[in-house]
């Protein structure tokens, strides 16, 4: 199938791809278990039901694919040359004539079109499910997803009603022990005690469910000083509870990362709306352009620390490329900020560091790529290697303990 293609190519695909995708899979597996953790405990404080946590966080997969996909790309390209490195196979692709340029043509084309997949995702789809996810937050905090009453709490609803369930089984569905409090605009109360109950659906209103309750009594308070309560006692009721109005959440808008381009394109540059306004959405869009074309130097940076010096089989160049990407990421976000309050211009606060760190790895890499014998990181390698030599003399010595004297 893909004979058309030069051997050389076929091979650095194939050691490309793998440690690409195993970076790509374990970067937003880590991402998304910490953030489950989190939406484990939220949606248990909030009695919500679990699948919602599965939908908040494919929400969430976009957001975080926008930051594995250039350290997946980093560390695959990486990963791969420097096996080719410390195999030697790489002394070998230079002997026979073929340059660095030449053998990151398949990584660069692998660059090409993750920078595309970046863009939909920074630019179109990150801004839609982060709305989404906000979408479900104040769906689980209002109950407008069928969140469970928590038990033995007191639980308002619809701001006339009180609820308390003293037990809840079948995991929420059926409820005993239940105690409600309804009161109504002339000043009318009613106190209802039933032995137990249970939430049903109504078809003519779907903003309505119904909560039957069965063996229990009614105490309806008029609220005149002198009338005594009347007391009702039922085997079935029927009460009806007011959901909150899914139409009451907010449009999409409310934060500048909720804006998809055109969207971007038009407040930032448009007179008519307000300078905070302006420069919000123009720090967005810088910041998104900018961590896109900063994977176009990904593979050059790869390269660079990538090959350990000669007769090594040091790592540090792997741990040197996550500390830079995470920096610069950071970095950038910083300078979202900054713009957005309009402190600094965008063009500064973002393209600023761009440069700065591209000047760098374009450094990096001439040193690996047409200086003989260059490393990127050699000084910070040979300390390295200092630090280890003495860090394993110093436990050595430990391990050796006290020697006796020969005898004479």
């Amino acid at each position: 199938m893909f004979k058309f293609i030069p051997a050389i190519d076929r091979y650095i695909l194939r050691l490309v791809i793998m440690p690409m995708m195993a970076v790509f899979a374990i970067a937003a597996t880590l991402l998304l278990v910490d953030k489950m953790r989190r939406l484990f405990d939220f949606v248990a404080v909030e009695g919500g039901p679990v699948a919602v946590v599965f939908k908040m966080l494919g929400a969430l997969v976009p957001e975080y694919a926008s930051l594995a996909i250039p350290l997946g790309l980093l560390l695959g390209i990486l990963l791969a040359f420097r096996k080719l490195a410390t195999s030697s196979e790489l002394d070998v692709f230079r002997a026979v004539g073929l340059s660095y340029g030449r053998l990151l043509r398949v990584p660069y084309i692998i660059t090409l079109v993750l920078m595309a997949v970046n863009v939909a995702l920074v630019f179109y789809i990150q801004p839609i499910s982060r709305y989404y996810y906000e979408q479900l937050e104040y769906e689980l905090r209002s109950g407008a997803l069928g969140a469970s009453i928590k038990v033995g709490e007191f639980t308002t609803l619809a701001d006339r009603m009180a609820l308390r369930i003293e037990e809840s089984e079948d995991e929420g569905r059926q409820l005993k022990g239940i105690f409600a409090r309804v009161a109504n605009s002339k000043g009318q109360v009613l106190s209802i005690t039933a032995r137990e109950g249970n939430f049903l659906a109504t078809q003519d209103s779907p903003d309505t469910i119904i909560l039957r309750l069965t063996d229990g009594t009614i105490v309806q308070d008029t609220g005149g000083d002198k009338q005594t309560p009347r007391v009702l006692s039922f085997t079935r009721h029927d009460l009806p509870i007011d959901l909150p109005r899914i139409e009451e959440f907010r449009q999409r808008g409310d934060a500048e990362r909720e804006y998809i381009l055109p969207e971007l394109l038009r407040i930032g540059w448009s007179k008519d709306e307000t300078q905070e306004k302006r420069d919000a959405s123009q720090a967005s869009f810088n910041f998104r352009m900018v961590e896109v074309v900063m994977m176009i130097l990904m593979p050059l940076l790869a390269v660079a620390l990538a090959i350990p010096p000669k007769r090594s089989t040091s790592s540090l160049g792997v741990f040197v490329s996550v500390v830079m990407v995470v920096a610069y990421h950071k970095v950038n976000q910083y300078g979202e900020d900054i713009a957005a309050l309009g402190r600094v211009d965008p063009v500064i606060a973002l393209w600023g560091p761009f440069v700065i760190f591209a000047v760098l790895i374009l450094w990096m890499y001439y040193r690996v790529a047409f200086v003989p014998g260059g490393q990127a990181i050699g000084a910070l390698e040979a300390w390295f290697a200092k630090l280890a030599k003495r860090i394993r003399k110093l436990f050595g010595r430990k391990r050796k303990g006290p020697q006796l004297a020969p005898a004479e």
